[in-house]
């Protein structure tokens, strides 16, 4: 019903009830409790609706698999089925991944900003090629919990946006996948262990670290990495917890870490012109689900972590998120000599060589956003 009408409906009855039972003190303060909740209630869903209109088609691209629970747990019912059901179905939200279109995560920022995609996901790593600064926010040994790499992206957001608007795009969200560990065919105590080995990495900063570990990266696509484990072409390989389980490295591999060296962080980004010229209703009910889909990934992130080892170890009681090892794994734990190590190589090899890589502007921005909270700063 209209709000104009329903008022008009409230104010008949409270007059009817006035007439019928003057002096009736105590059912006229209930009635018009009752009248100003539903007046609240009739505000209040006014408020969330979205009013009729034209569809609002919406192509968005984010997870790099289908199979991905960042996909199936937060993009489906969030953005998919949730924005059709908020919006009387006038939202409709066509979803896919990167692999339905043979996408590898460099090409999304185009794919945005010439409007081929109003929304994209990609991580920070495969963006940072034509927004270098990005590549500051995850930094290999930078967060040990995920708790600061929530702080550090919230702080980021804003300051890699001044960049990334410049390619017409904007990052809505910043959220992590499991924590990035070392899975190895051969067992191993500590970082220390690493030294020699060839371990698969992905991006700078890890490059960096394990360069410094005295370890040799090796760049292998994620899908060719099982079988370079099961030849030996590398002895080691990073990913998330749960990535590795999903891609059944358990079989090829037998100890894995639970040292976060990195999350992965990742982003969704909008057509900045697409964004600006929504119904601003309609923009609202976006940014609320933005907002849903940022706590949801960020608490499966760190539900999947756990999860991604427990199933690899062979925990099936706590296995619930990714697919149980039929082959468990050892978990190795991360020693203080590890923390330490992480911190020192953090220091004097990962950010200087992000600094390097990206130019002054950005060891001045990471000393004034991340070093208040990471406790650690350019040049000491």
């Amino acid at each position: 019903m209209p709000g104009a009408a329903r008022r008009d409906r409230i104010a008949r009855r409270l007059r009817q009830h006035r007439h019928r039972h003057r002096g009736g003190a105590f059912r006229m303060r209930h009635l018009l409790l009752g009248a100003v909740t539903a007046l609240a209630l009739d505000a209040n869903a006014s408020a969330q609706s979205v009013p009729a209109g034209p569809k609002v088609s919406v192509v968005a691209v984010t997870q790099p698999l289908p199979t991905q629970p960042q996909y199936t747990r937060v993009d489906i019912p969030v953005l998919k089925e949730g924005l059709a059901a908020k919006s009387g179905g006038r939202i409709e939200v066509q979803l896919s991944t990167h692999a339905e279109h043979n996408l590898s995560g460099t090409e999304l920022v185009r794919l945005v900003r010439s409007g081929q995609a109003d929304i994209a996901a990609a991580t920070l790593t495969t963006l940072s090629g034509d927004v270098p600064i990005l590549d500051g926010v995850d930094l290999a040994g930078l967060a040990p919990s995920i708790d600061g790499a929530r702080r550090i992206a919230e702080a980021m957001l804003p300051v890699v946006n001044k960049d990334l608007e410049r390619f017409g795009a904007r990052l809505m969200v910043i959220y992590p996948f499991p924590a990035q560990v070392v899975y190895c065919r051969a067992p191993f105590a500590s970082l220390a262990d690493l030294k020699g080995r060839k371990i698969r990495t992905f991006g700078n900063s890890l490059v960096d670290f394990y360069t410094a570990l005295g370890a040799q990266p090796v760049s292998i696509g994620f899908p060719e990495v099982y079988s370079a484990l099961e030849r030996g072409v590398v002895d080691c390989a990073i990913t998330g917890t749960g990535s590795g389980v999903a891609a059944r490295w358990p079989e090829v591999t037998t100890h894995v870490s639970n040292l976060p060296v990195s999350w992965a962080l990742a982003g969704y980004m909008v057509n900045l012109a697409w964004w600006n010229k929504l119904d601003p209703v309609v923009r609202s009910v976006l940014e609320a689900a933005f907002a849903e889909v940022n706590d949801k990934q960020w608490a499966l992130g760190d539900a999947a972590t756990r999860d991604g080892l427990d199933c690899a170890t062979g925990k099936a009681e706590s296995c619930r998120i990714h697919t149980l090892a039929t082959r468990p794994m050892t978990e190795v734990p991360a020693t203080e000599a590890d923390r330490a190590a992480t911190r020192e190589i953090l220091d004097k090899t990962v950010l200087p060589g992000f600094v390097r890589r990206c130019g002054a502007r950005c060891g001045e921005v990471f000393n004034q956003v991340i070093a208040p909270i990471a406790g650690v700063r350019f040049g000491g």
